[in-house]
This record gives C-alpha cells, sequence and structure tokens, in this order.
C-alpha cells in the first residue's frame, strides 16, 4: 500500500471516528444525533433521508474500494490535490460539528429542538458540515477516480444538496427572521 492511499485512509478515519464520537458523547448527554429518516416527517422528506442514510453509509465503501485498487493510477500530484480537498473537507466538518455544540443533528428533527448557529465558520458557509461531506467525497474522487466512484459521490451530493434544501425550509419556519436575515449575509456553500 502506497503512501497516498495510507494518508487517504487516514483522513477518512479522522472523519468517521469524530461523526461517530460526536454521536456517541451526544447520546450520553441524551441527545439523539442521528435522526435521518425518523419520526413523523413528510413522506418526500423522510424517503430522502433513508436513501441519504443509505448513501453516507455505501460511501465509505466505495471510497475504500476505490482506494485500495487505485483503478486510474494518476499522476501522484493530481492525487495529492485531491488528498488535499478530502483533508479540507474534514478540516471543514470537524470545525462545523464543533461550533453547533449539542444542536448538531444529522437528519431534520420534527420540533425546535435546536438553536440558530451563525458563529464561527458559520459566519462563512451556512452548511460546513455538508461542504466538508461533499469535498472529501470528491476530493478521495479526484485522487482514486473510477466510474462507480463518480457515480456514487455524485448521488450522495445531490442527496446532500436537498436535504439542505429541506433542512432550509425547517430553519425558516423554526427561526424565521432570524434565519432569513443570516440567510442574506451567509451563502449556502462558500
Amino acid at each position: 500500500m502506497s503512501l497516498i492511499q495510507i494518508t487517504t485512509l487516514a483522513i477518512m478515519a479522522v472523519f468517521y471516528i469524530t461523526y461517530f464520537a460526536k454521536q456517541i458523547s451526544q447520546r450520553k448527554q441524551g441527545i439523539n444525533t442521528m435522526i435521518l429518516g425518523e419520526g413523523n416527517k413528510p413522506k418526500n422528506q423522510k424517503r430522502l433521508e433513508i436513501m441519504l442514510k443509505g448513501a453516507t453509509f455505501t460511501m465509505p465503501v466505495v471510497e475504500i474500494a476505490s482506494i485500495w485498487w487505485n483503478l486510474m493510477g494518476l499522476p501522484l500530484l493530481v492525487q495529492w490535490i485531491g488528498v488535499a480537498i478530502a483533508a479540507l473537507g474534514v478540516s471543514c466538518f470537524i470545525a462545523g460539528m464543533l461550533t453547533m455544540k449539542g444542536s448538531w443533528r444529522a437528519g431534520i428533527p420534527e420540533k425546535k429542538e435546536t438553536t440558530l448557529v451563525t458563529e464561527g465558520i458559520y459566519r462563512i458557509s451556512r452548511n460546513p458540515a455538508f461542504l466538508g461531506f461533499d469535498l472529501m467525497y470528491a476530493g478521495i474522487l479526484v485522487a482514486f477516480p473510477n466510474a462507480w466512484h463518480a457515480v456514487a459521490t455524485a448521488l450522495t451530493i445531490l442527496l446532500f444538496h436537498k436535504q439542505i434544501l429541506g433542512e432550509e425550509h425547517f430553519l425558516e419556519e423554526a427561526f424565521g427572521d432570524d434565519y432569513l436575515n443570516y440567510k442574506k449575509k451567509t451563502n449556502r456553500y462558500i
């Protein structure tokens, strides 16, 4: 296994360890973090969240297979650029997750059980965690491309975007003018 493969797997490990550690930490505080597809949500939203949950659990398998077999054998410079993009994504994700503190959720809550976070990295992006996912997935795709990986990445990023649109609707209803003013000042991604 090459250094580029090991580095990419290490970046993925940091991402997923952080992701699951946050869920465990919040569960110990009585906060249900993973609410994708759960509860009494509109049918379309619930279906989207179930597909998104499936995609986020499928992506690591696709990524690891792509890294392992490294089919394209791209120039190392291109691969390192992809790894740098993935590392930037992990950094965005972690910064977003930490800034959200106890308000961080995976999925749209049924009721307003969160606060509107507009500080830290949320001054730059309304969705740094989703941006982080997107950058990590895209970066690994740049470094280790193949057709299956490209399709899985594109579909997952599309699902994330649709989820963001649903979350924006929830936040507009939950926080009204506060969210609308924040939305005017801060871009959806960057």
